[in-house]
């Protein structure tokens, strides 16, 4: 329908951990530096971090497997075409 917004709500789910008093005081200390917010929005944003993090990582490990795993010839040809790419597309 025209003019019809969906609205799409990222449903959060709600859990309880135990933890040690110094993670419980670091948590404190980042929610009051960052005045206010909740513990559960600061958790959110190192896990969020962590992840991305993670996530980094793992394409740079399949980056650095995919050009190990080429052939003198292969890693040659795509030196190539990076330099005529370079050339031809410059900044």
């Amino acid at each position: 329908m025209p003019g019809r917004t969906i609205s799409r709500t990222h449903r959060k789910a709600k859990k309880s951990y135990t933890l040690s008093p110094e993670s419980v005081a670091f948590l404190e200390t980042m929610r009051r530096k960052r005045h206010g917010g909740s513990i559960s929005s600061i958790l959110e944003e190192i896990l969020q971090a962590v992840r991305r993090r993670h996530e980094r990582a793992s394409v740079e490990r399949a980056v650095t497997d995919y050009y190990s795993a080429l052939s003198a010839d292969e890693a040659a040809e795509r030196a190539q075409w990076g330099e005529f790419a370079l050339r031809e597309f410059p900044e």
